[in-house]
């Protein structure tokens, strides 16, 4: 099952951290903007080929470190079409080198609309009897916060296709609380839709102990996400918010097993921006990449065995 396969990927590189590939045109070297837009002009198709040019760059750099990638749709979509094709792409490329792409696109919907949104990112869609697959990460993010039948579908899906979901429960933005922390008869709503995520997924364990539908928990929290570990003992953790929104190496140790299991935290602009900090004016995006992937590795390592 692709818990399984995404735990398996962690312990073999002893490395529990996802990358992000949420790349805006300013976050792309001058050198690679200029060269594309000669090519392109400046426009959607020059920025399109921009992303495109530093994705496979950092892709290449971080294959044999990072055991998976996460792509925001949103740096995607905000380019229309070509976006989209360029995401698609990128995800077919990353899968080639060997990641885990966990497609962060969290949609939540009801009935046929979530089975639509399924179809375009899970198990293909279905034309004159036929199947055709278009992004197939191995994982997407959801939101579960209109109740078990916007996770069901999609985790229906996704066991079809031996793929996984990762349901909103507990996030890394300052306004959460806004809403996730209100108190709901003895619980809070983010423990509501713990127990809850935790209950539609039952019976899909793997051999790690973890369900199909793992939880997004935010790494600003660790007091949340130590009581969630404790709670939720077959959820899987995806952990934003490490380095640029402030979570720590300490905090988020608090989302892993005895074992180091359980949970993968992603970084974003700090590994994908690391170039800036060199001075180098972004000739060595790559390696900045790779060295901000590693020291992130060893952090979490001081903190986090993996066994």
């Amino acid at each position: 099952m692709s818990i399984d396969v995404l735990q398996d990927k962690i312990r073999a590189m002893k490395n529990p951290t996802v990358a992000g590939l949420d790349a805006r045109i300013e976050y792309v070297p001058e050198h690679i903007r200029k060269a594309a837009y000669a090519a392109r002009g400046v426009g959607l198709e020059g920025a399109v080929e921009a992303i495109w040019q530093f994705n496979v760059g950092l892709i290449d750099a971080l294959c044999d470190i990072v055991p998976s990638v996460k792509p925001q749709t949103a740096y995607y979509e905000n380019m229309g079409w070509r976006g989209m094709e360029m995401l698609e792409r990128t995800i077919q490329y990353a899968k080639s080198k060997g990641l885990y792409v966990i497609a962060d696109i969290k949609r939540g919907d009801i009935g046929s609309t979530a089975a639509a949104y399924s179809e375009g990112w899970l198990t293909g869609a279905k034309i004159e009897g036929q199947v055709f697959k278009s992004f197939d990460p191995d994982c997407i993010t959801i939101s579960g916060y209109m109740g078990s039948d916007s996770i069901k579908p999609f985790l229906d899906a996704a066991i079809s296709e031996d793929k996984c979901v990762f349901v909103l429960v507990k996030t890394s933005n300052p306004g959460s609380g806004e809403l996730q922390d209100i108190v709901a008869g003895d619980r809070q709503v983010y423990e509501v839709i713990g127990d809850l995520n935790e209950r539609v997924a039952k019976g899909t364990q793997g051999k790690y102990g973890y369900n199909m539908a793992g939880a997004v928990v935010g790494a600003t929290y660790p007091s949340d996400i130590r009581a969630l570990r404790k709670r939720l003992e077959h959820t899987f953790f995806l952990v934003p918010g490490y380095g640029a929104q402030g979570g720590t190496a300490e905090d988020v140790r608090y989302a892993f097993d005895k074992y180091g299991h359980g949970a993968i935290v992603n970084s974003s602009r700090g590994i994908m921006c690391a170039w800036k900090k060199t001075g180098k004016d972004g000739l060595d995006f790559a390696q900045a990449a790779r060295d901000a992937a590693i020291a992130m590795r060893e952090d979490i390592k001081q903190f986090v065995t993996i066994v």
